[in-house]
This record gives structure tokens, sequence and C-alpha cells, in this order.
């Protein structure tokens, strides 16, 4: 049965998730259009996560569905389904006994793809992450900077040529010139290939500079989704209130420095 790519709209509907008697998710009814970049925004332990992981299926739902391009994802078996989804992850996970060309060349290998197509699609890959391909294919993941490792974990995730991305903290343990470059260069990547990408941050300032939307979780609850704009402008909740009131509080502290009179009375 064939995966719906390359791009797909995501359907959840009254998707849960419990464990004993705690619900980590609640009911999430959410749609994320084909192409757009949706956040999906919490403090610790708001089921943001566990959302994210069960649009490939790495987490079964308790109830309620997951659809993908109208087609509940349970039509499709679990490796494959995660075959034909990009995923990329806080901790890169890059194969330390491979070549940087051979952490890339995973997926494409799995589903059978020549040795032409994967040198090809490894060199494709390279260039589009800014990694010159001579330098780098056959370098092995210690020789290379955080920075760099994860440009790879997001080169090896769109290896396939999957129309979903999914991305669980993917910048946050970068330093933060880095972060910034490759939230700048992932943005491009994703309008470029008219990706359908889910983002999981706890970090206000990155969901409001990448989102197309931002969807705000509390305790496994979907509280409100809305444009950055909208969330900044129109929170209605006090919880939203108060995550958006980080980013315009550090904004006004730093515009307060830079018009500071150093020169004195």
């Amino acid at each position: 049965m064939r995966i719906p790519v390359p791009s797909a709209m995501i359907e959840l509907q009254n998707l849960k998730k419990q464990y004993g008697d705690t619900e980590a998710v609640r009911d999430v009814n959410l749609t994320i259009q084909d192409g757009e970049l949706l956040v999906l925004l919490g403090e610790s332990g708001s089921g943001k996560t566990t959302t994210l992981k069960m649009i490939n299926r790495l987490i079964e739902p308790t109830a309620g569905k997951v659809l993908i391009d109208g087609r509940d994802h349970t039509e499709f078996a679990a490796p494959e389904l995660r075959r034909s989804i990009g995923y990329v992850f806080q901790r890169i996970g890059l194969f330390p006994h491979m070549t940087i060309e051979q952490n890339i060349a995973i997926v494409p290998g799995l589903l059978g793809w020549s040795k032409i197509d994967v040198t090809d699609r490894v060199t494709e890959l390279l260039e589009m992450v800014q990694l010159p391909p001579d330098d780098f294919r056959k370098r092995s993941p210690s020789q290379l900077s955080g920075g760099q490792q994860q440009r790879i974990g997001v080169a090896r995730a769109l290896a396939a040529k999957p129309g979903v991305m999914l991305m669980d903290e993917p910048f946050g343990a970068l330093d933060p010139l880095t972060r910034d470059q490759l939230q700048d260069q992932y943005r491009q990547i994703h309008r470029e290939l008219n990706l359908t990408s889910v983002m999981v941050t706890h970090d206000m300032t990155e969901a409001l500079l990448m989102a197309d939307r931002i969807a705000v979780m509390k305790s496994g609850e979907l509280l409100k989704v809305a444009t950055p704009r909208e969330m900044l402008n129109d929170p209605e909740n006090d919880y939203v209130a108060a995550l958006m009131s980080t980013p315009k509080r550090q904004s006004d502290q730093l515009e307060a420095i830079a018009n500071e009179d150093v020169g004195g009375p």
C-alpha cells in the first residue's frame, strides 16, 4: 500500500494516550495543513512529544486516530510508515561506526534504491545543508561539530524524500548562533520542498519565529492553536498569556538596554 507522499495534510482526531491512570494526551483534535510548519509548544510533561510520536507510530494511541492525506495511519505497517516520514531529534543519533554518507543512505538503502541514486541523493542533501560533499561524505560523526551533526540529522531525515517531517527539540542543544542559523536554514528547506513539518519545542521565541501556527499544550490538553501574531496579540488563555509574556518581556529588556544613555547626564 502506497504511503501518502510527497506532501500531506495530517489530522489528529480525539487522540489520546494513557499510561495507567495518567492521561499523557487528552482528546487532541488538530489539523495540520499540507505545507504548513506547525510547532507544538509547551513545558516538560505537556504531552507534545507523545503527540508527535503518535503521528508516526513510535507510540501507539490509546484512542483516537491519526489521518495522513485522509487515510488512517494504521493502514500502513509501522516500519513502512516511519520510513516515509522524516524524523529529527535533539540528540541526533548518528551511527558512530558509519561515515556521513552511510548515515544519510540508511533509509534509501532499506527502500532498495540503486547505488547511483543513493550517491546522487547524498550529494544533493549535503549541498542542501551547506556541507561540501567532497569534504564531508567520508567523515565520521566524531569529526563533526554539533551544528554539523545536526545538519546531517536533517539530511538523513530528508533522504527518502518524505512529505512529512517530525522534529523533536531539534536545535535545543546547540549554541545560540548555530541554532539561529539552522532555524533559518530549515525554514528555507521547508519552503523549497513544500514539506509538512511538525516541530516540538518549549522555547517560546523559537516557536514564534519559526511557526506558521503554534499549538500550545498543557497537561496533555491542547489549549490554543493560532498564528504567532494571534498568540501574541490575543492569547485568550491565562497560561498562553504567561508563555507569550516571556519573549515580550525579554524584547522590552533588550530594547531598554539598547536605548540606555551610557554617556551619563
